[in-house]
């Protein structure tokens, strides 16, 4: 997950590849919350690993619940049998609708009943999000609940620490017209407290987001509790229900995440050698509602088959084809339609959809002021929005999105950056996606492609000991960009040398046979960067390669012409979505000669040799100043004279002397820089 300020996606060209998505949060939480009330455990797979789904964890673990982790990457959850072992406790729950409202139900339901007082909370925006006709239900029951803040929402107060009798006999009525997650936390407590008689509930207006509703229904058939329905007005919870455990449950993975991949598969060309995109864990046979979006995304012209598990998409009709859609059954997914929308052929109105104004966001705002940005014309109404994309490549423009701490917001306006006129897209705290998928971006990336000349180059070059791998680690976390550290590459050749016994020293590389195989050693270096670790054939060489002796054998390797020209197409390759930091002595001048910024970093030679010294004694490893001043001054020599890509700043490289700085100070004054270059420099 991309935890950055903002993350800027280049201009991107096609797609293909395979998707595995995560598990789906509505099917996540209902789960949990089923396991922990029923009798007996419940082994639980696929579990999405999210926001969301973590503060449900943590309420569940709170009121007593055990979890415990299997061996094979579930968990089991042992059900309390529809009891409370504690009976006062405060929970925060996020922004996680899908806690905050079935828990509020159930909670109520059982301090009623047992007497207990629990406290839920959220951030800012739950307090916002409305509640007050689930809380009018719940007082109808009996419960006594206080709303803290404001009338109408979160943070609640549920129950008095009294028993209370319950009134079960009337039907209990609930509005369906705001959010059908009021009336999946009434089915999913009462059968708490259907011991006796039928319950009933029954629904006033029209009921939204049904496709939610027969999930509920679903998994409460899974733990043996069977609602009759009349129509979507009426729900009947019969007498003696019970919840029990099924044993084991698999999540399906998460259909509304499905929807941007069905998405990209549409609007992409496909890569290469591949035949567009393939989604895993979610098909046609899905309980989700969200499935539907299949039929919508057809309607817009995109070719996809599938089977009960699976998805294939690939761009059929181009330009996509503008709909006129009641969106009420997709909810969710309908905001993917909005960006789709963006490369249609006439305007696209998506119809029903006023639940949108209380989810994460007003969605339906944050909609429209985003695709605006980009260029479209939009309208917007209370329940639907109206979009018309820009009629030429030349009227696309590109602002950073806001994402409102909305997950959808961000992953929709990721497709983007396929627009027309190659703008990259600025995506703003994208680490909002991790409610739902938090490897969205890195998942993105791996079935994306762009042109070599679209993906970012930030080059620092500098001599030993400048600190340019400190620098542009720290840049490179700062953008989420990838890391290459040329320097390590060749110190990786000399460890490698020394492994297979090949002298290094200067006498011996001048040796034609030697220079082949140290060619062939680097060219076939298995190494990856992670985290500022090296790994070289999965092994973690951190340590080793910053050794002074791997040092020096990298300065002398580096000369050697076969292991240049092995390592150049492996330093290319790092040249990766979203971007790359590449540090060295030649990056700018040779390997990446048309990268956006290059950085000429340097100080004092004595300067240089005081940061050295004090990082080996940091370290315990003796050293003598004297003898680190003369050696690097010998490096700088060497590095500065050799016939192949000496040292020295490209043309139009900015030199940074960091003598008097630290590294805060660097790194901000290489962002500066980078921000200047992008098309966000006025952002």
């Amino acid at each position: 997950m991309y935890s950055i300020d903002h993350l800027d996606i280049p201009p991107l060209c096609s797609a293909g590849g395979r998707v595995r998505l995560p598990g789906s949060k509505s099917i996540s939480n209902r789960v949990l919350l089923l396991a922990a009330l029923s009798t007996g455990h419940t082994d639980v797979l696929d579990l999405l690993d999210s926001d969301d789904t973590r503060v449900m964890l943590e309420a569940l673990a709170q009121l007593g619940c055990r979890i415990e982790p299997l061996a094979h990457g579930g968990l089991r959850v042992h059900g309390l049998g529809g009891e409370l072992p504690v009976s006062e406790a405060g929970l925060f729950l996020g922004n996680a609708g899908t806690a905050m409202r079935p828990l509020s139900a159930s909670l109520a339901l059982l301090a009623a009943r047992h007497g207990g007082s629990f406290e839920l909370k959220g951030v800012a925006r739950m307090h916002e999000r409305p509640i007050g006709d689930l809380v009018d239900a719940l007082r109808q029951l009996g419960c006594p609940v206080q709303c803290l803040a404001r009338e109408g929402y979160p943070p609640l107060r549920l129950g008095d620490g009294a028993k209370h009798r319950l009134n079960l006999d009337e039907p209990i009525r609930v509005r369906g017209d705001v959010s059908s997650q009021f009336l999946t936390a009434l089915l999913l407590a009462l059968p708490l407290v259907s011991q006796t008689d039928d319950i009933v509930i029954e629904v006033v207006g029209e009921l939204i987001s049904r496709p939610y509703i027969e999930i509920t229904l679903n998994l409460l058939e899974r733990f043996g509790v069977r609602v009759q329905r009349d129509g979507w007005q009426r729900f009947t919870i019969p007498a003696g229900s019970r919840y029990q455990s099924p044993g084991q449950i698999a999540v399906e993975a998460d259909a509304s995440s499905a929807s941007y991949f069905i998405a990209l598969g549409a609007l992409a060309p496909a890569t290469k050698d591949t035949d567009g995109i393939t989604i895993e864990g979610v098909g046609l046979a899905s309980i989700q509602g969200d499935i539907r979006f299949v039929e919508a995304a057809r309607l817009m012209g995109a070719d996809i088959s599938g089977e009960a598990n699976r998805l294939h998409i690939r761009r059929g009709a181009w330009p996509l084809k503008a709909i006129d859609l009641d969106c009420n059954h997709i909810p969710d997914a309908a905001m993917t339609l909005a960006v789709m929308a963006l490369y249609a052929q006439g305007t696209t109105t998506l119809r029903n959809i006023a639940s949108w104004r209380v989810k994460e966001t007003d969605r339906i705002a944050a909609m429209a002021n985003e695709c605006h940005k980009l260029g479209a014309t939009v309208e917007e109404g209370a329940d639907y929005i109206r979009i018309t994309p820009p009629s030429s490549p030349a009227d696309w423009r590109t602002q950073p999105i806001h994402t409102y701490d909305d997950h959808r917001v961000a992953m929709c306006f990721s497709l983007a950056a396929f627009n027309p006129a190659s703008l990259p897209i600025r995506i703003e705290d994208p680490k909002c996606v991790g409610k739902t998928f938090p490897d969205f971006f890195e998942t993105l990336f791996d079935v994306c492609q762009a042109r070599t000349r679209h993906i970012p180059v930030i080059c620092v070059d500098g001599p030993s000991a400048s600190g340019k791998g400190t620098l542009s680690a720290e840049v490179a976390d700062r953008l989420g960009y990838h890391l290459l550290d040329s320097g390590v590459l060749y110190r990786l050749v000399g460890l490698a040398a020394a492994s297979a016994g090949l002298s290094t020293s200067d006498d011996a590389i001048r040796n034609p046979d030697l220079a082949r195989r140290l060619g062939e050693l680097a060219a076939g270096l298995d190494v990856r960067f992670e985290h500022q670790r090296t790994l070289l054939d999965g092994e973690d060489v951190t340590d080793a390669v910053r050794s002074e002796g791997a040092g020096m054998a990298a300065s002398r390797v580096s000369s050697v012409q076969a292991v240049r020209d092995a390592l150049l197409g492996l330093q290319h390759g790092f040249r990766r979505l979203p971007g790359l930091v590449a540090d060295g002595r030649d990056m700018g001048t040779v390997i990446f000669p048309d990268a956006p910024l290059k950085v000429f970093l340097t100080a004092s030679a004595e300067q240089r040799a005081e940061r050295r010294h004090k990082q080996l004694i940091s370290k315990g490893i003796a050293a003598n100043i004297d003898s680190l001043l003369a050696d690097l001054r010998a490096r700088d020599q060497r590095d500065a004279s050799r016939l192949h890509a000496p040292l020295k700043p490209a043309e139009d490289a900015l030199q940074l002397d960091n003598s008097g700085l630290d590294i805060e100070q660097s790194v901000q004054q290489v962002l500066t820089w980078w921000q200047g270059r992008t098309v966000f420099s006025g952002s």
